[in-house]
């Protein structure tokens, strides 16, 4: 809430925030009508952790510091459509028991997106614009919201140790979960990458979009995994892997963006 009340909500956020959250339903489709892809990511729990990535932990921290203060909003964007997705979908697709006769839980559904993190902000940001506020309420936030952003890294350390004392064999790695890793890290970035470009994003438009599909697996497919009692241990070994993985992949797409930019 501080973040949209600093830098406003403008098209740009509206852009990537639709871009993320119809990308990732298009994938989850795509998957499922795909014999090939179905294999490869039998479950809820591979496909959401290959596809719902630590944009507000990790992602938002990230972009802080390495892109201009005029991209925030493309990268708030970005995680305000995936944490929408994953908590509007995730736990239907989690719980594993079709809703009588087909019929979709539009009271669960409203619940749902209403307590979704994402939600709370957006609902923040048009009660302060409601009463004009919003250029007071985002100076007296900013400091704060910038804290909380930096503490959340601490968060995502906190996790990794709770998994790591499990003594589960992290490492020890089937196809599925391997194929997941590379959706998150390798394929979800490069199909953003080739949007963006589609779109005629600029250079750091499509870095902040890149560098939030390129973060590692999301705390929350755990806290899903765990809620529904569905694959916790598969949600525990790709957030840790994508984790320690993504500490040089993210730097290379850095890296690999940069040097595409000077060859145009």
């Amino acid at each position: 809430m501080g973040l949209l009340l600093k830098e406003g909500i403008d098209i740009n956020l509206i852009k990537s925030a639709s871009l993320a959250f119809f990308l990732i339903g298009f994938l989850i489709f795509l998957i499922g009508i795909c014999p090939t892809f179905k294999n490869s990511l039998p479950n809820y729990t591979l496909q959401l952790a290959g596809l719902i990535g630590n944009t507000s932990f990790l992602g938002i921290p990230i972009a802080i510091a390495i892109l201009p203060s005029n991209t925030i909003n493309f990268t708030i964007g970005f995680d305000l459509g995936t944490t929408l997705f994953a908590w509007i979908f995730g736990p239907f697709f989690l719980q594993g028991k079709p809703q009588q006769n087909n019929i979709p839980n539009i009271e669960g559904l409203l619940k749902v997106l209403i307590n979704s993190p994402a939600s709370r902000g957006i609902i923040g940001v048009m009660m302060a614009y409601l009463f004009h506020i919003n250029e007071i309420l985002g100076n007296y936030l900013w400091i704060p919201a910038r804290i909380v952003i930096a503490l959340a890294i601490i968060i995502v350390g906190t996790r990794l140790g709770i998994i790591t004392n499990q003594k589960d064999k992290f490492f020890d790695l089937n196809e599925e979960i391997k194929f997941s890793i590379l959706l998150k890290l390798f394929i979800l970035p490069f199909i953003v990458f080739l949007i963006s470009k589609f779109l005629n994003f600029d250079f750091y438009q499509s870095l902040a979009v890149i560098l939030q599909a390129g973060t590692p697996t999301a705390i929350s497919t755990i806290l899903m995994a765990e809620a529904y009692n569905v694959k916790q241990k598969i949600a525990s070994q790709i957030l840790f892997t994508t984790t320690l993985i993504s500490i040089i992949t993210i730097p290379l797409i850095t890296i690999f963006m940069n040097g595409f930019n000077k060859r145009i």
